[in-house]
């Protein structure tokens, strides 16, 4: 079985990956209902009770809101850094101790024939971290909420086959929202989210020659739109002079909807 993935669900209302392989099939972040989690992996024919493992990269609602259900209904380990599991844990309820595990940022955990490496980023929640998933010379990489990309998060990550990268918003359309100008700066700061435009930027120097598939994640729902964000990513890539379409994939995500089952 190839190493393949499907983003079951991404935007400011919950977010949740999947991935598997011959031997693991693994959630990133559960941050929708139990009865959500349990349609989306319905769309590409998966069962919530063949998940192995959930890896949390933080504490926020639209990260975890369905985990403690999901791991408590299906008896599911759950991994996340020691100050993620404090910051969480009235948000999710009781998880029996013999289903808690640590994986602190800035480490490397193997999943049998996966290999994930966790990586920090800037984001105001106590200890946020993202994934690079390693298998043989494939690699995926989840970067959302990233307040900015960092030089070092930026050769992480590089030349990865497939990305699912943050587009949160359009700079202008944030502005010009109904948003009070606490909530707006805090977005725009460096510990919220990056825009259409940052994300095309910071893709264009991370693109490699393995990279053939983008996922523009975690969008907003009242500061952008799918449209906007493929626009403007769009056009960084093709100034690499690349053919959108037929070099390289540029796919939406969708709050509700899971993406096609792809190998990586």
């Amino acid at each position: 079985m190839p190493f393949k993935f499907s983003v079951l669900a991404s935007g400011s209302t919950g977010n949740s990956l999947y991935i598997e392989t011959e031997q693991r099939r693994l959630l990133i972040d559960c941050g929708l209902s139990g009865k959500k989690m349990v349609e989306l992996l319905g769309q590409i024919d998966r069962r919530p009770e063949d998940i192995d493992a959930i890896l949390v990269t933080h504490e926020h609602s639209d990260h975890i809101k369905g985990l403690g259900v999901f791991a408590r209904r299906f008896h599911t380990p759950v991994y996340a850094n020691q100050k993620t599991w404090r910051a969480m844990s009235s948000g999710i309820g009781e998880i029996p101790t013999e289903q808690k595990f640590d994986f602190e940022a800035n480490t490397t955990q193997d999943f049998n024939d996966l290999s994930v490496e966790s990586f920090s980023v800037s984001h105001d929640a106590a200890d946020p971290m993202f994934f690079v998933v390693h298998q043989g010379e494939k690699q995926l990489t989840l970067a959302t909420d990233l307040g900015y990309v960092s030089t070092h998060i930026k050769g992480l990550i590089h030349n990865s086959d497939a990305y699912v990268m943050e587009a949160n918003h359009d700079t202008e359309m944030l502005m010009m929202g109904r948003y009070p100008w606490s909530v707006k700066r805090r977005i725009l700061g460096d510990t919220g989210h990056i825009s259409n435009e940052e994300s095309g930027v910071a893709l264009t120097e991370v693109f490699g020659d393995h990279t053939k598939r983008i996922y523009l994640a975690h969008l907003s729902k009242d500061n952008n739109m799918k449209e906007l964000a493929r626009m403007s990513v769009g056009q960084h890539l093709e100034r690499l002079g690349l053919k959108l379409g037929r070099e390289i994939g540029l796919y939406d995500t969708d709050p509700d909807h899971s993406t096609k089952l792809t190998a990586v």
